[in-house]
């Protein structure tokens, strides 16, 4: 038994030593990016997956935890993949030219967006779309740090939720078919679910009468 601990040390000793060694550092932080990508897409995507579920799709609960399973481990998996492609692609690009360059950035995350995201599927949908929504606000902050487009004189957050809730409630109501299913089906429960009832039971209660009253 002493044995055996006593060889266990000696390997995470080693271990330790590998980690610390400066030459390994570029491949270690691709394996730990992996590491990294799979943990927080899984931390992300359950419980969105788990609320999701529950509040909008009709099944067995088996048949509802296996989609909030697939869910996240699709989330996960894919976040993993792309992370180690940016990170592998990046320490290539460096060790190629000797130097980092903000190009190799974009080029990275290109090919591994094309690899990774490139399937046009619901998990991959949503990702992009969160994704943009927050590249737009940078964009848009960067032109006016740049000098591109002059400060504003005053706060243009309030234009912008009005344009956007107008936008997204007109395309709701007049073409919905152009909107993502889970954004379909929240505003449904929100603006159109609202407009029916029967009794107090699901006026207040439920959204829906689960009895054929």
């Amino acid at each position: 038994m002493a044995g055996d601990e006593d060889a266990v040390r000696a390997l995470l000793r080693a271990a330790t030593a590998l980690l610390q060694q400066r030459r390994y550092h570029a491949a270690l932080a691709v394996i730990k990016g992996f590491r990294n990508g799979a943990v927080y897409g899984a931390k992300i995507r359950a419980p969105h997956a788990l609320v999701m579920t529950f509040l909008f799709k009709s099944g067995s609960l088996r048949e509802k935890l296996k989609s909030i399973a697939q869910a996240t481990y699709t989330h996960s998996r894919n976040l993993a993949y792309f992370v180690f492609t940016y990170k592998g692609l990046m320490a290539l690009q460096s060790w190629l030219q000797g130097k980092k360059i903000p190009f190799h950035s974009f080029f990275a995350a290109c090919i591994g967006g094309w690899l990774v995201f490139g399937e046009n599927n619901p998990i991959n949908s949503q990702i992009i779309m969160y994704l943009l929504s927050r590249i737009l606000f940078g964009l848009s902050r960067l032109a006016v740090e740049k000098g591109y487009v002059p400060q504003p004189r005053q706060d243009p957050f309030p234009l912008v939720a009005a344009l956007v809730w107008g936008t997204v409630l007109w395309l709701f109501e007049y073409h919905r078919q152009t909107l993502q299913p889970s954004l379909q089906s929240s505003m449904t429960y929100l603006y159109d679910d609202s407009n029916v009832w029967h009794d107090l039971s699901d006026f207040l209660i439920y959204n829906k009468r689960t009895d054929s009253k």
